[in-house]
C-alpha cells in the first residue's frame, strides 16, 4: 500500500481505499474469501484497521460478513448495477442535451482526442477503462456538468465490477470506442435524438454483457440476499 512522504494519511483512510480499489477493479473477484490476517500482513498495519474497512465496505455491499463464515468480497448484484445505471443514464443523457447546444470545438477536439487514445489502448483493458471514465466526464464538460460526474461515481461501483468483468470476457472493446465516436459525431452535427439514441445504446449495453456472463459464470452474481457462500478461494480469468 503505497505511501508519500510528509504527512501521511492513516491507515484508517488508507485501508478501505486501498480494499475498495481492489474490489472495484476485481483484483479481489466477486466472492473472494478475505483474510484479516493476510490482509493486514500484506498491507503492513494491524488488524484493526483492516475489519474496520471490512464492515465499511460491507455498508456499500462491495463486502458481506458472515457470522462463523468470515468476510467476502461481495457477489455483483444486478439491482444495483440496475440503480447505477438509472443514475448515470439520467445524468449524462441531461447533460447531452445542454451539450449538443453549447459544445465548442474545443470539447469536440478533446473527445476526439480521447477516442484516438482508446484506439491506441484497446489491448490494456484498465487504460481502456480509464480513457473510457475520461470520456464520458468529458461529455458532462461539454454540458457545462464536469463536476456532477463525482456523483456518478460514488453511485455505480457495483456498475463498474459489471463493466470490466464485460470488457475481459463479452464485450469487444472496437465496439465500445465506435459507439463512443458515433455519440460524438452526432453531437458535432448538433442532433440531439441521433446523440441520446446513441448514447442510451451505449451505456444499456452493459445489460446485455450481465446476461451473457451470468450464463458462463453465474457464481459471480448475487442470487439470493440470504446466500452463505463457502470459504475458498475463487478462480478468475483474467
Amino acid at each position: 500500500m503505497a505511501t508519500t512522504a510528509g504527512d501521511k494519511p492513516s491507515a484508517r483512510v488508507l485501508v478501505p481505499r486501498e480494499l475498495r480499489q481492489r474490489i472495484v477493479t476485481l483484483q479481489l473477484p466477486p466472492g473472494q474469501p478475505l483474510s484479516e490476517n493476510e490482509l493486514a500482513a500484506e498491507l503492513a498495519v494491524s488488524r484493526t484497521p483492516v475489519r474496520e474497512s471490512l464492515l465499511l465496505l460491507a455498508e456499500e455491499d462491495l463486502v458481506r460478513v458472515f457470522p462463523k463464515l468470515g468476510s467476502f468480497v461481495a457477489r455483483v448484484d444486478p439491482q444495483r448495477i440496475a440503480d447505477a445505471q438509472f443514475v448515470r443514464e439520467a445524468v449524462e443523457v441531461s447533460s447531452l442535451t445542454d451539450a449538443v447546444v453549447r459544445r465548442t470545438d474545443e470539447d469536440l477536439a478533446d473527445l476526439r482526442r480521447i477516442l484516438a487514445e482508446q484506439r491506441e489502448s484497446a489491448e490494456d483493458v484498465e487504460r481502456f477503462f480509464e480513457l473510457d471514465e475520461k470520456f464520458h466526464q468529458r461529455l458532462l464538460a461539454a454540458g457545462g456538468h464536469a463536476n456532477v460526474w463525482r456523483t456518478v461515481v460514488s453511485a455505480k461501483a457495483h456498475l463498474d465490477r459489471a463493466r470490466r468483468l464485460g470488457l475481459r470476457t463479452v464485450s469487444p472493446v472496437s465496439a465500445l470506442i465506435d459507439q463512443h465516436e458515433e455519440i460524438v459525431d452526432a453531437l458535432a452535427a448538433g442532433d440531439l435524438e441521433a446523440s441520446v439514441t446513441a448514447l442510451r445504446a451505449h451505456l444499456r449495453a452493459v445489460f446485455e454483457d450481465v446476461e451473457r456472463i451470468r450464463a458462463t459464470t453465474p457464481d459471480l452474481f448475487v442470487d439470493s440476499a440470504d446466500e452463505r457462500p463457502v470459504r475458498r478461494s475463487v478462480t478468475f480469468l483474467q
